[in-house]
């Protein structure tokens, strides 16, 4: 029997895989948002609570091993086997009864954890037009901020009627469940039995010919090579920190700095990520009304994160503020920011290589942004005491407007012809 065909298919495509980040998210948020409740309970101190994290953060940098994967093996099964790895990782977490335990169960789930953005990314190279790409990528980022939105209520709900330990189990299961949907219906669009002859050919005309894949496997010494993969790969070492801080310190900020009990966290810890979900699709709207006025993509792109990197200043005010809800408002216009100009960098890696080498690049440069996050990240968790968090917070407003420099300097279209784009060498704007 013939399948029928489903109209905006690559929407409903981009939608389940935004589903299995909303998931990915949840599961990595779910211990700071129980930090408090398990430091208390197990003893472990602010300091330990840092190299918890950080092994996240440690793991998570094996990025290109997941994208590399991702880009040999292909998307629906790859993705699969990651998704798997995490959930179960993620349940594992409610066995462990002290830091070490903790820091090793979080190197595995960033490791795991750390195929989401590759493969974001790759469905959105192959499923999307160009004009399309901003909008589809910041579908997918919605998964990011929603997913940690949900899950202090849904943590707190889990700690007060049952145990923190129920918290990873409930959050692991529902990747299981998941992942079960994602097998069943998501393919390649060459492979789609779902896919309409007319918008194979919507998508095929709006992508550029010179992205186009090649069949080879990524290299990742010739990637490391180019000037468009540092240009978008210290942007993102410089931005991302601002998002480890919103995920992992702010339940831990508002805790002990604010004086908010658990109930407060549940109530007001999710209000960075709901404006985080807004941010993620008011930057493809920059980008798209940029170029509406004759902006060329890649400089629409640069715009955006511009403007993101501007209103990020808001968040150096958050340690001068007396008001706890000011502090909630200044996180919230933090989230709105950073996800306005991280969604704008991270699709530029379906702007500037070719299919085949999506997966790879992002997950190169989702590296570089999990080092930052990594440096930060300890070095809050080493000085928060002797310092407090006023000091990281105006760092989060500076770096971001380093990145948008970076952004403009390095960052070159590609040539329009077969080929990569241009190496990292000196030309003309």
């Amino acid at each position: 029997m013939i399948a029928s065909k489903i109209k905006g298919l690559r929407w409903w495509m981009i939608s389940l895989i935004m589903l299995g980040a909303v998931i990915n998210y949840l599961t990595r948020s779910t211990l700071a948002v129980a930090a408090p409740t398990l430091l208390t309970e197990l003893g472990i101190t602010t300091q330990e609570y840092s190299y918890i994290t950080a092994a996240f953060q440690g793991a998570i940098m094996l990025q290109p091993l997941c994208g590399y994967v991702l880009d040999v093996i292909g998307l629906k099964y790859g993705f699969a086997m990651f998704a798997t790895a995490w959930s179960l990782i993620c349940m594992a977490h409610g066995m462990a009864t002290n830091w070490q335990t903790f820091a090793f169960l979080r190197g595995m789930l960033g490791l795991a954890e750390g195929s989401a953005n590759p493969a974001g990314m790759k469905a959105v190279s192959e499923w999307f037009p160009a004009q399309e790409r901003g909008m589809a990528g910041g579908i997918f980022n919605i998964g990011a901020s929603f997913g940690s939105m949900l899950a202090p209520p849904l943590v707190v709900w889990a700690i007060l009627y049952y145990n923190w330990q129920s918290a990873f189990v409930i959050t692991g299961a529902l990747g299981l469940v998941w992942v079960a949907a994602w097998l069943l219906l998501y393919d390649a669009p060459a492979r789609h039995r779902r896919l309409s002859a007319d918008e194979a050919r919507h998508i095929a005309d709006g992508q550029e010919k010179h992205l186009a894949g090649d069949g080879k496997r990524p290299s990742i010494l010739s990637i490391l090579k180019l000037r468009n993969f540092w240009g978008i790969a210290l942007p993102r070492f410089l931005a991302d920190p601002a998002w480890g801080t919103l995920s992992f310190w702010v339940p831990l900020y508002l805790t002990t700095v604010r004086g908010f009990d658990l109930g407060q966290i549940a109530m007001f810890a999710w209000l960075p990520f709901l404006a985080a979900d807004l941010g993620c699709l008011f930057g493809p709207v920059v980008v798209l009304a940029l170029q509406k006025r004759g902006v060329r993509l890649i400089n629409a792109r640069r715009g955006a994160f511009t403007l993101g990197a501007c209103m990020m200043m808001g968040v150096a005010f958050v340690g001068y503020v007396d008001s706890p809800y000011a502090a909630i408002a200044l996180l919230s216009l933090a989230g709105f920011a950073h996800q306005t100009l991280s969604v704008t960098v991270i699709t530029m890696s379906s702007d500037l290589f070719r299919r085949n080498e999506v997966a790879t690049v992002a997950g190169m440069c989702g590296t570089f942004g999990n080092l930052g996050l990594l440096i930060f990240s300890l070095l809050i968790g080493g000085l928060m005491a002797t310092v407090g968090y006023t000091p990281f917070f105006v760092s989060l407003a500076v770096l971001d407007l380093v990145a948008a420099v970076l952004l403009w300097t390095l960052v070159r279209e590609p040539a329009r012809q077969a080929g990569h784009p241009e190496p990292f060498v000196a030309s003309k704007a």
